[in-house]
């Protein structure tokens, strides 16, 4: 039996789901089910049927009609919330502004004006490339508004990114800044946009916000500023009612090749996905609640958590603007602090960074609002998951292990935080109504305990229905592993009580002279001893076991990196995992190659270990330490 921790007392006998009864109306009568979330939406032409086709053809809420904008703003106003804050924007450069549900409401019809003038009709694409800022969302529901489908683009990527996918969509607006903050400094978005634009484009228009007042090239004729360009005076632009299988919007992921694939989520089914998720989640209480999911809007996470799941749910949250660490360490409690927050929604590279700076920053500052932690974007390893729950949450937040994927629209495996003892590190289970199994290689269901291959065996609402002009990378992509299955490209593990844990990519999990080990088991086992901040893990050719284990390792301040430490580590992980799991090199270093988001870039990693040229790295956020990094790997190997 795994270490448990049983929902806090207090949470658990105020909590809105405190039993299995959601999980039993699912199995019994999943289409029903389904059907009875969606009902929750307000539906233009109320839908016909719950669900058709297979995984390759889904379609969801057949026949139905609905307008995502209207449900995540009109009718919140209608039924007297107007005054309700939607957003506490916590900009750089303590910028701030609340907006309510009224104010965002009448801004998105005027952004909705302008970009019908531009000729945006149902259908089209629409690009946009904006910092953390309020015309970010406001454009994307502006958008939704018309029927047209959006396509963020997160503001850390290069130019040539920001063109790939203007290109692969046809976008034929954009939408940008004159810049973004970070750190203090300016990320150049309009420069950026500028050279993805040279040349032959699919853009006609090109819409900019002023927000740091940086000197900007306007092209006559495609240019315009978004504020001289949208109206200051109220206008009623109708929510266009779209059929729950209309385009939402593309956002771009990663994939084995160098294509970035273009994901299409549709509108039904997804707001429903992402509206209960975010009501089952975090137990949401909109009228006293203020969320924090501290995503970047650039990826999904953000999408789901910061814009259409609470704002379907008439929620308060905090859009946030710039970086954990600037101008302090203490920026995060400092906001939590400030608007009362009392669901915080973040990844564990920020809660490991948190650790490693310590726990003063916390305690300085009145963190007692809140009442829930999540986490999301890759396992966390046990020992943060304690550090999380014991010093930000003072012992009395249970904490939500999310797993979810671009391709999955929004969260499948958690912990219902009034319901299940949590086990640190372990996504637990399937949410209500989604078909989650592990299984073997052949692709049979894991009868018992064990290791295999996390796969979705039924359609669900939220999950992406193609690759943007690619149906056969859809399909050979997600569906050929084992037929009849999504295969989410993760290894997992069950235990002896049922519960599942993510292991990682399947790239992800080393073969070491026969034994298959993930990276992710060996990162937690090193960030287990007292000395480790953070780790990261990749396998490298080796002659002897096939691969062999290479660390990345950041310590705590206080400690000092050194042949002693290094086989101390090593010993200390053969402790926790076995001799088999000992990493043959450790290298340390004061961070770890990341993108602006804060993930890990591990393909990085595996490049250093193997010693080969590590290509474009403009992506990252430290991509200054990278030359000194390879160096020292070399030495070392």
């Amino acid at each position: 039996m795994s270490d448990v921790h049983p929902p806090p007392a207090d949470f658990a006998a105020r909590a809105q789901i405190r039993d299995t009864s959601l999980h039993e109306e699912a199995l019994a009568d999943r289409e029903a089910f389904w059907a009875r979330q969606a009902r929750s939406l307000d539906w233009a032409t109320p839908f016909e049927r719950t669900v058709e086709g297979d995984l390759t053809d889904a379609r969801w809420f057949v026949g139905g009609e609905l307008n995502a904008a209207y449900n995540c703003l009109d009718r919140h106003v209608e039924a007297g919330l107007g005054d309700r804050v939607a957003y506490h924007w916590e900009g750089e450069n303590d910028d701030r502004r609340s907006i309510t549900y009224a104010q965002l409401l009448d801004e998105v019809q005027r952004v909705a004006a302008t970009l019908r003038d531009l000729g945006v009709r149902r259908g089209d694409r629409v690009a946009i490339y904006l910092p953390m800022v309020p015309e970010l969302p406001v454009s994307m529901l502006a958008c939704a508004r018309l029927g047209a489908a959006h396509s963020v683009v997160f503001g850390g990527f290069s130019a040539t990114s920001l063109r790939d996918r203007i290109e692969d969509a046809g976008c034929r607006v954009l939408i940008t800044a004159d810049g973004g903050f970070r750190r203090g400094g300016v990320v150049p978005l309009k420069d950026n946009a500028d050279e993805a634009l040279a040349g032959d484009t699919p853009v006609e228009h090109v819409l900019v916000v002023r927000r740091t007042g940086a000197e900007v090239r306007m092209q006559d004729g495609r240019d315009r500023w978004y504020h001289e360009a949208v109206p200051a005076e109220p206008v009623a632009i109708p929510a266009v009612p779209v059929d729950s299988e209309q385009l939402l919007f593309l956002l771009y992921t990663s994939g084995t090749t160098a294509k970035p694939k273009g994901v299409m989520h549709t509108t039904g089914g997804y707001l429903t996905h992402v509206a209960a998720t975010t009501r089952w989640t975090f137990d949401l209480r909109p009228d006293t609640d203020v969320f924090w999911c501290a995503a970047d809007i650039g990826w999904v996470t953000g999408h789901s958590y910061i814009v259409y799941g609470p704002l379907a749910n008439a929620a308060t949250s905090v859009l946030f603007e710039g970086t954990p660490d600037h101008p302090g360490r203490d920026r995060f409690w400092e906001v939590v602090e400030r608007y009362g927050v009392t669901i915080l929604y973040t990844a564990p590279t920020a809660i490991r960074s948190f650790m490693k700076w310590g726990r003063e920053h916390v305690d300085a500052h009145d963190v007692s609002s809140l009442r829930l932690l999540g986490t999301v974007g890759e396992p966390i390893n046990p020992a943060a998951w304690v550090w999380y729950r014991d010093v930000v949450g003072g012992g009395r937040c249970p904490v939500v292990d999310t797993w979810w994927q671009t391709e999955t629209g929004g969260q499948m495996l958690t912990p219902l935080p009034g319901v299940h003892a949590a086990k640190p590190g372990c996504a637990m289970q399937p949410l209500p109504g989604f078909g989650v199994e592990v299984v073997d290689e052949h692709g049979q269901p894991l009868p018992g305990p064990g290791d295999g291959y996390l796969t979705i065996r039924q359609p669900w609402p939220g999950m992406l229905r193609g690759v943007w002009g690619d149906p056969q990378r859809f399909r050979d992509t997600y569906f050929s592993r084992f037929p009849g299955r999504y295969f989410a490209g993760d290894g997992a593990r069950i235990d002896e009580d049922g519960d599942i844990w993510i292991l990682g990519r399947v790239d992800d999990v080393m073969n070491v002279a026969g034994h298959r080990i993930s990276t992710a088991e060996v990162e937690s086992a090193l960030v287990s001893h007292e000395a480790v901040a953070e780790a990261a893990v990749v396998g490298r050719s080796d002659e002897t076991s096939g691969q062999a284990i290479a660390a990345f390792v950041t310590l705590r301040g206080e400690h000092d990196d050194g042949a002693d430490l290094e086989q101390t580590l090593r010993t200390h992980v053969g402790k926790v995992l076995g001799p088999i799991a000992k990493p043959k090199t450790i290298l340390f270093t004061p961070d770890l190659p990341k993108t602006r988001s804060g993930k890990i870039m591990r393909r990085l990693l595996r490049d250093i270990a193997e010693g080969r040229d590590l290509g474009d790295t403009t992506t990252l956020a430290n991509a200054e330490m990278m030359t000194e990094l390879s160096e020292r790997a070399a030495a070392a190997r």
